[in-house]
């Protein structure tokens, strides 16, 4: 508040600070310092910040003209009010050239000290809020930079007049592949190749129509003499107002996905398991979202990992070293929600025996994750669009605010844009939570991968007292293929632990499975899995629990430096069965070279 301001008098004539103090404490002003020289001036900035200095031009042997010069060339910005009993152009214009606020020449009557006053702070308030406005712009402009430079595809924007304004990095190497040279200067491009061509083609498209262009498809000869595929989609450019400004094409490459699976595929990430292109792309996703500090919205469905993919992006983060507050709004009372995230001081209310810090108090530093977001009540959606807007919250009960600093994760299976359609969610939160979104693929879109998540989830649970459970029957992997999984892969552990469980010897058979899944009946609408090179499922689920072995087996043996017995610890196993194991595998003593990404917690 402007009566919160802190303002400094510097005259050397002891009337006049009286004076002066006197007229703004009256005016509600409580913060006022008065001096009575240059060097007590100077003094007193070291103690503190001010936010207007009134000050005389003549201050004895001293210039109220040099204190200001002083500030200027010492960082301090604030308004400067300069008044004289002997105004002249000379100083008048010394005052202006140096960033004097104003100049006022005396006798100076209390109207117009007070309306000056009220000025020169109106005008800090508001340069103050340009200059966090200006900040907070920047901040947005670096995210979305770094999102875009790290984006798989290439992304390349035109202006309404056909010139290329920006290029991503992936655009730049495809366009260097196909031997032709772009130069931005003026939006300018020299030498189109294939590519540029086909983007401005269908640039023209879409300015004429304003509608979409997708899935253009086009060959090209890279300048190794090879030919390769591009996927060209076009969308017409505007902002929330619906102002057109141009056009945006994003290009991929589809002949660099024909591979089942590369060299460099990962199938363990973060306690993720999986490695079909989906899963690909959300590991990268989270990478690059992980190496800023946007606020992150995880949708999909129940049991598809989105409490995962919230660890993932924090130790993916700058705060993996901080803490990761989870919580569940769905779970929490909707009248205890705002007191457990905000917190509150003693007797805010009946039960408030005492102060409490909030969950958003104990996440500063670290990162804060809200699971079924789409839950929370119209009040408390208000305050947490408060809370991202300022970064400063009130507990319940307290009139100060609190600053913290941190990150917010959001997630929900609900869709959030058709409860903003329908008028259960504020759009402007919305937008807040969505700067960017990762969306999780449901198993029944990654089919390949089932033999690999259920060798894992076998892994996990077949070493339960008085069960050996080896492997898993045909009918049974091809029951296990062919259902479509509305729990996901959460559905998918829960089963093969029910299994487990009804096992008596070492093969899971039809028999150890739900009913609803062996009595499953597919049709058109839901296809077998996906084809793989391997000739049955079954026997891609032995292959995967081979490698899967390997693997886990490699690793402990890694963390444990070679030692057979610690080895054996960590994988929950007895030394025999390790022995056993690495002789069936025919694995060598020692482990293989470090694998990056090799992390298990749970495959979901």
């Amino acid at each position: 508040m402007i009566s919160d301001a802190q303002i400094l008098i510097v005259d050397d004539e002891e009337s006049i600070r009286l004076t002066f103090e006197r007229f703004l404490t009256r005016a509600g002003y409580s913060r006022v310092v008065a001096v009575s020289s240059l060097q007590a001036a100077l003094e007193a900035f070291k103690h503190g910040d001010f936010d207007l200095v009134i000050s005389d031009i003549v201050l004895g042997r001293d210039r109220g003209t040099e204190l200001l010069r002083k500030m200027r060339e010492g960082g301090m910005d604030c308004p400067v009010v300069m008044i004289t009993g002997y105004p002249n152009l000379e100083s008048a214009s010394e005052a202006v050239r140096l960033g004097a606020f104003d100049y006022i020449p005396k006798p100076v009557k209390k109207e117009a000290l007070l309306h000056f006053t009220r000025q020169a702070l109106q005008h800090r308030a508001l340069q103050q809020e340009k200059d966090r406005l200006q900040e907070e712009n920047e901040q947005f402009r670096r995210y979305l930079e770094a999102i875009f430079r790290s984006v798989q595809d290439a992304i390349i924007t035109v202006d309404s007049q056909l010139q290329i304004v920006q290029l991503n990095d992936t655009a730049k190497e495809l366009i260097r592949q196909e031997g032709g040279e772009v130069a931005l200067h003026r939006g300018r491009q020299s030498h189109p190749g294939t590519i540029i061509k086909a983007c401005l083609e269908d640039a023209r498209l879409v300015l004429n129509s304003r509608k979409e262009v997708r899935e253009h498809r086009f060959e090209y000869s890279k300048d190794d003499g090879s030919t390769a595929v591009l996927s060209l989609n076009a969308a017409p450019l505007e902002d929330t107002a619906g102002e057109f400004h141009g056009v945006v094409l994003v290009a991929r490459d589809i002949t660099l996905t024909q591979p089942s699976r590369e060299p460099n595929q990962r199938i363990h990430f973060h306690g993720f398991i999986g490695n079909s292109t989906a899963m690909q792309e959300v590991y990268r996703l989270i990478e690059n979202v992980g190496k800023t500090d946007a606020t992150v919205l995880i949708t999909g469905e129940s049991g598809t990992g989105k409490e995962l993919t919230a660890e993932a992006v924090h130790r993916e983060s700058t705060r993996r070293d901080r803490q990761l507050i989870k919580v569940d709004c769905a779970s929490i009372a909707e009248d205890l929600l705002e007191s457990e995230l905000f917190g509150h001081v003693k007797g805010s209310f009946t039960g408030a025996h005492k102060h409490r810090s909030g969950l958003i108090m104990q996440a500063d530093g670290g990162t804060l994750f809200l699971d079924e977001i789409g839950d929370i009540s119209p009040r408390m959606q208000l305050r947490l669009l408060r809370f991202l807007q300022e970064k400063t919250f009130y507990p319940v009960g307290q009139d100060s605010p609190m600053k913290v600093d941190v990150r917010i994760i959001t997630a929900t299976n609900a869709d959030l844009k058709q409860k903003v359609t329908d008028g259960a969610f504020r759009e402007d939160l919305y937008y807040r939570l969505r700067v960017v979104e990762l969306s999780l693929p449901p198993l029944r879109a990654r089919r390949e991968e089932i033999p690999l998540l259920v060798t894992h989830f076998l892994q996990r649970h077949q070493q339960m007292p008085g069960r050996h459970i080896t492997g898993i029957s045909d009918q049974a992997a091809e029951a296990l293929a062919h259902y479509t999984w509305p729990g996901n892969v959460r559905e998918l552990e829960h089963v093969i632990e029910r299994a487990c469980v009804l096992c008596n010897g070492e093969t899971i058979a039809l028999k150890h499975l739900p009913e609803e899944i062996c009595n499953w009946d597919h049709g058109p609408e839901d296809p077998p899995p996906a084809s793989s090179p391997l000739e049955t499922l079954a026997a891609g689920i032995k292959k995967a629990q081979q490698a899967e072995s390997s693997a886990a087996i490699f690793e402990a043996l890694q963390r444990a430096k070679g030692n057979k017995a610690e080895a054996a610890r960590i994988l929950g196993i007895n030394r025999t069965t390790l022995y056993r194991r690495m002789q069936r595998l025919a694995m060598n003593r020692q482990p293989p070279p470090n694998r990056a990404g090799n992390h298990n917690r749970q495959g979901s």
